[in-house]
């Protein structure tokens, strides 16, 4: 595999590696006859957290997002033009924490950090009080009744979440039991009016004016990630990039992409790590899929423009690079920057675009 991508939560695939037997890079079978559906919207995300208020408010100040709405219960924020939304709740409890395991040789995130773009949170990183637990994206071709037959005779029995008249969707269970919500979801029928609601709590700070231009991708830790690759690709039609032995990277339509890690190849289960979905521990009891981190794609990006306005607001800016070169090298083609939110989530932010979006 490329390199840029290889050295992610600790474990890598590239160089010696390549080839043996705990970097299979074998895709699995497909678990069931492609559907043939297109992924074409990006509908929302859904986001817990112990202050939603608050973690709502530090979104739509630091990255732009627009409130559409606010019941008293849920926060609904517009992400960005092409990007969809986010739901954004409160009554997250954390878990116990986990004993800390020491650093494998190779560690990411020993020294800085910098390596691939697995993105951890490095040192002393704030307790995580906030967890992106579901996913919603729009198919095409839509037809209800059709849809459902689909699921149905695959065996994911199907749950349906209708909304009035226009909005019709369904939740399955992905291989390891992670909320999926398929929809008729799109542009058109999704956004109806401006997004102008006031925010739900002050603001953090001072607003930065970016704008959010592009899912570059969702960081997905899972139990064995050939098995769920497999699963997305011939369920929404999302197009893997390669097998490398520890992750395979999918691009999903042209909405953005999704690294799945962990498990698969020899590897133990990543997923029961919510910090970074790093390799090499005891296989999880029951199978469990986390989104460890986002990133997205801003606009407009100088590179020591955007850490100015980080560290003019107090946030953390840990650089990464998806590979060893520093942010400023004429080389180095991918450049971002990890913060943390008020809840403690992992939230990256880069100069990828729908244009430039194999940049890494």
């Amino acid at each position: 595999g490329n390199p840029s991508r290889s050295n992610v939560d600790g474990f890598q695939c590239g160089g010696a590696r390549a080839g043996t037997a705990e970097c299979d890079t074998i895709p699995a079978k497909l678990p069931f006859g492609p559907t043939g559906w297109k992924t074409v919207y990006m509908d929302h995300f859904s986001l817990q957290a112990s202050d939603y208020k608050r973690e709502a408010a530090y979104y739509a100040t630091l990255m732009n997002w627009k409130v559409r709405s606010d019941d008293g219960t849920k926060i609904v924020l517009d992400i960005g033009d092409d990007v969809g939304s986010v739901i954004v709740r409160g009554g997250y409890v954390a878990p116990p924490p986990q004993a800390p395991r020491p650093p494998a040789p190779g560690d990411s995130a020993v020294g800085g950090g910098r390596g691939g773009r697995g993105g951890r949170g490095g040192a002393g990183r704030a307790p995580i009080r906030a967890v992106w637990d579901s996913f919603c994206w729009g198919i095409e071709p839509w037809d209800t009744k059709k849809v459902e037959a689909e699921l149905q005779k695959r065996g994911l029995n199907p749950v349906a979440d209708h909304d009035g008249k226009d909005f019709q969707s369904f939740h399955v269970k992905d291989p390891d039991g992670f909320d999926l919500q398929i929809s008729n979801g799109n542009k058109k029928n999704r956004r109806k009016g401006p997004a102008n609601a006031p925010l739900p709590a002050a603001a953090p700070f001072e607003p930065t004016g970016w704008k959010t231009v592009w899912l570059d991708h969702i960081s997905f830790a899972v139990s064995n990630y050939k098995e769920s690759t497999a699963f997305y690709s011939a369920l929404l039609g999302w197009k893997p990039t390669g097998d490398e032995g520890s992750q395979n990277e999918c691009e999903i339509g042209d909405l953005g992409n999704i690294i799945i890690r962990g498990g698969g190849g020899g590897r133990a289960g990543a997923a029961g790590d919510t910090t970074g979905g790093r390799g090499g521990q005891a296989a999880l009891p029951a199978r469990r899929a986390v989104m460890n981190h986002i990133a997205f794609g801003i606009s407009p990006w100088e590179a020591d423009a955007v850490k100015a306005e980080l560290d003019k607001r107090g946030l953390n800016a840990r650089m990464d690079t998806g590979g060893p070169l520093d942010i400023h090298d004429e080389k180095t083609n991918y450049k971002s920057y990890h913060t943390t939110t008020p809840d403690g989530w992992d939230l990256q932010i880069s100069n990828a675009t729908r244009s430039s979006r194999t940049v890494r």
